[in-house]
């Protein structure tokens, strides 16, 4: 039989747990995203948007630890939807600004409900394990 590493043991693995949720609590958006013909990463991007209004690509990727490469698709087709504009920046051509469209700030009301829906994929956690939960992450996601 093939030598065994503690090391390369999946269970001992702090990647994969965070792996396997994060792909749990995004796949529980589904129902609620798929019909108003949102994924979950445009729906944070909205999020976003619904918050500030304006915001460049620079900052919006720093925001969601999402790169451009990844950003530009997604806002191509928000814009496409008519949920977002995208200009330059008359100050640095280099910089796309993402406005948030009367129709984008509309989808508000269709998604207000949705964080509520969702807790209950954390309802395995008391309200102090969630919230130390969520320190964690944003301590990790930070470092």
């Amino acid at each position: 039989m093939a030598q065994k590493y503690e090391q390369l043991l999946l269970k001992n693995q702090l990647c994969f747990p965070m792996y396997a949720c994060s792909r749990k609590i995004v796949g529980s958006y589904t129902p609620y995203l798929s019909p108003l013909g949102l994924t979950y990463t445009q729906y944070v991007v909205l999020m976003v948007l619904w918050e500030n209004e304006t915001v460049n690509v620079g900052q919006l990727g720093n925001i969601l630890h999402l790169d451009a490469g990844t950003l530009t698709p997604l806002l191509k087709r928000l814009e496409k939807a008519g949920y977002v504009t995208r200009e330059r920046s008359k100050e640095d051509e280099r910089v796309t600004i993402i406005h948030i469209t009367p129709e984008g700030d509309a989808l508000k009301v269709k998604c207000k409900d949705i964080p509520g829906k969702l807790a209950k994929t954390v309802s395995a956690l008391s309200e102090k394990d969630a919230k130390e939960l969520y320190r964690l992450l944003y301590l990790f996601l930070e470092g």
